[in-house]
């Protein structure tokens, strides 16, 4: 059971933790929270009484923030790892300003307390980032390893302080040097099982530049492991290190670890690394030089990251679009070429078509008689097949236009644009007796303005073809809000589309009853290209009391 609130405080202020730089060991340890957890940011968060104290951090610039909107002080006292891959949807830090956005836009979010061995919490090792996230078992347990270290750190540089305070007792002076071995040979342990656990390549030199550690992926990674009679300008020939492009040599100067130790920083470095017997691997590489306190050199770290598979994927996923760009500008040549033929097609088919229609009309006028009553219904058949001709040209030109045709979605009053349909149909509305309304008035839409025509020509043109033959038809287009933008209903009552048919009109020469030979199965075709040519979508249901509704869902802007 954990003590109270003003023992922890008093524990906490023991260790003289707040407003103190932290050293380059907990930076490191951060660092590889971050990188464990694969998230942008991490942070020590210290919690006394009013505040809470970013001791050190990785991914954003940190600082002090009252206690009441830190995220860590709400679990704080239960002293055990807490972790959300999505704080918006959770209910203890939905409202947080580091989620709301007023401090941060937190999403994945975890933390693991820092428990001094006598019980106390004094704060939390915390990683976060702005994209869900989630964390494995093993991944969490790494995490509670390191704020073991981070602990034991803690304990260090009390101890460090306790020690200079106890200088005249010799007795104790050497218990507790024994203590502060114990802990170090704990946290060098701690700190080995914890890099040679993590899938980053971590390689360090001293101050004279040569090697003093590689962890297990360094190893796996270089093929080899350390050894620290390699002379620093040797490092880049005997690890096989390579430019970004995979060819070139790096230089001893260019070698991430020797730049971070001359430079003092390295972030984001790209380098090939290609050991011999070993297909070439891709890393990035960041580091920073080390120094202890008066500024003297430690040395330098390097971290690596292996890229190979995400770089892989980004040159196939490029090749796919170059590919698709291809295919799509050859698309467009073939849609234009279609479209050309189409037209081409309907003139030079519909001219000579006209012609013998117009001798076959002369033939009959001038010599019907003659002709006899079967000449003449020959006349009549041959009339009719070159009508049936003549209507599927100009179906057929109209499906081409459809689909070749740019779409300009501007504003377009839907009312007008009915208004011309009908026109359009006028001499089909008469010799039908059928009444197109609409019941009340119909919505600005965006769209363009001639496909629409057409859409609500070859709508309603098909209710009045397909009408009842026991009732007068009538067709009535509406329109409402819905689907992200408007729902036009065109519905008739006529004889109605089957339930098991009203896919299959929408495809190509596609009628309910071939064998009536009303018409050639283009229009609704037709009315299908030009909705997805504005994005959206047309279905058919059952008009009530008879008859069908076509509806058609265009997108808004």
């Amino acid at each position: 059971m954990l003590t109270s609130e003003a023992l922890r405080l008093s524990a906490l202020h023991e260790y003289g933790l707040l407003d103190s730089p932290a050293d380059d060991e907990l930076e490191a340890v951060v660092r590889l929270a971050a990188a464990v957890a694969g998230a942008s940011s991490a942070t020590l968060n210290l919690i006394d009484e009013d505040r809470q104290c970013q001791l050190t951090t990785v991914g954003f610039e940190g600082g002090d923030s009252p206690r009441s909107d830190s995220m860590c002080a709400l679990r704080l006292l239960e002293a055990r790892t807490v972790w959300t891959p999505d704080a918006s949807s959770h209910p203890d830090y939905a409202t947080n300003p580091w989620v709301t956005g007023r401090l941060a836009a937190v999403r994945f979010y975890a933390s693991v307390p820092l428990v001094t061995p006598g019980g106390f919490v004094l704060g939390t090792l915390c990683v976060f980032d702005t994209v869900v996230r989630r964390l494995s078992d093993a991944q969490v347990r790494l995490l509670e390893d390191a704020a073991g270290v981070v602990v034991a750190l803690f304990e260090r540089r009390r101890q460090a302080r306790e020690n200079r305070d106890l200088a005249m007792a010799a007795d104790e002076q050497r218990e507790l040097l024994e203590l502060t071995m114990r802990e170090l040979e704990v946290r060098q342990e701690l700190t080995d099982a914890v890099l040679d656990t993590i899938d980053v390549g971590v390689v360090a030199a001293g101050p004279d530049g040569r090697l003093t550690l590689f962890n297990r992926a360094a190893r796996d990674w270089l093929g080899t492991d350390l050894d620290a009679t390699v002379a620093p300008e040797e490092h880049a020939a005997r690890y096989a290190l390579f430019a970004a492009d995979g060819r070139t040599p790096l230089t001893a100067e260019d070698a991430p670890l020797q730049r971070a130790l001359r430079t003092g920083r390295v972030d984001g470095a790209e380098i090939v690394v290609a050991p011999a017997g070993r297909a070439p691997a891709r890393f990035t590489v960041s580091g920073r030089a080390l120094a202890v306190s008066d500024g003297s050199s430690l040395g330098a770290v390097v971290a690596m990251t292996d890229v190979t598979h995400d770089r892989e994927q980004r040159a196939a996923l490029e090749a796919a679009h170059a590919q698709l760009a291809e295919r799509t500008r050859e698309l467009e040549r073939s849609n234009g070429e279609l479209e050309q033929f189409a037209a081409t097609a309907s003139h030079d088919l519909r001219s000579p078509l006209s012609v013998v229609d117009g001798y076959l009309e002369l033939l009959d006028d001038v010599h019907g008689e003659a002709l006899g009553e079967q000449g003449r219904g020959w006349v009549g058949t041959a009339r009719r097949a070159l009508a049936r001709t003549l209507t599927l040209t100009d179906a057929l030109l109209s499906y081409a236009q459809a689909g070749g045709a740019s779409c300009a979605r501007l504003p377009v009053d839907l009312g007008e644009v009915l208004e011309h349909a009908v026109l359009d149909l006028r001499h089909e509305v008469r010799a039908a007796g059928a009444s197109v309304e609409a019941p009340a008035p119909l919505p600005v839409v965006y769209g363009d303005a001639t496909l629409l025509r057409q859409l609500l020509q070859n709508l309603v043109g098909n209710a009045i073809k397909h009408r009842h033959p026991d009732r007068p038809s009538q067709v009535c287009v509406t329109a409402e809000r819905g689907e992200g933008g408007w729902v036009v209903s065109v519905a008739d009552n006529g004889v109605g589309i089957p339930a098991e048919a009203r896919e299959r009109v929408f495809a190509m020469f596609s009628t309910l009853d071939p064998a009536s030979r009303t018409g050639h199965g283009v229009g609704l075709s037709t009315c299908k290209r030009i909705v997805e040519r504005h994005g959206g979508r047309i279905w058919i249901s059952e008009a009530p009391g008879g008859g069908a509704v076509v509806q058609v869902a265009l997108p808004q802007r």
